[in-house]
């Protein structure tokens, strides 16, 4: 009995580890939510953008939002001040388009993951909102503060 009981354990650890492969991915995935009707203004590198996130683990998990603190985060668009699935998964998203990054553990954390949240070899998913470029968002045109 002990054996069929180890046996079980072992088949059961393997299907796991195997099923969170499964939602692993190598290489960045970018889905479009929604895209305005206009896309008047566009991120391009070099650009100062805002943007609204829920960071997801595969399993679910959120570590992180911009929603839950109430305060959208401002970066250069390309300048290597985030993560390098972000620099390029944003690129050329209108104000006001909502995108679904699948991003791969080398342009995410790597190997090493950022403790105690995102594991090492870490996939991320990070649902996004562009809020403003430059300074000009959607709705209010031009220069408005956030």
């Amino acid at each position: 009995m002990a054996k069929l009981v180890l046996a079980f354990i072992v088949v059961s650890a393997f299907l796991l580890v195997s099923a969170k492969k499964l939602d692993d991915v190598t290489e960045l995935q970018i889905g479009v939510k929604y895209k305005p009707e206009t896309c008047d203004i566009q991120a391009h590198k070099g650009d100062k953008i805002k943007v609204h996130y829920r960071g997801k683990l595969t399993d679910g998990t959120v570590f992180d939002s911009s929603y839950e603190r109430g305060t959208p985060f401002e970066f250069t668009l390309g300048g290597g001040q985030v993560i390098k699935g972000w620099d390029q998964g944003l690129l050329g998203m209108c104000v006001g388009e909502k995108r679904k990054l699948k991003i791969p553990s080398k342009m995410g954390y790597g190997d090493r993951g950022s403790p105690p949240k995102i594991p090492g070899g870490a996939t991320l998913i990070f649902d996004t909102e562009l809020i403003a470029v430059n300074g000009k968002s959607a709705n209010k045109g031009a220069d408005s503060e956030l």
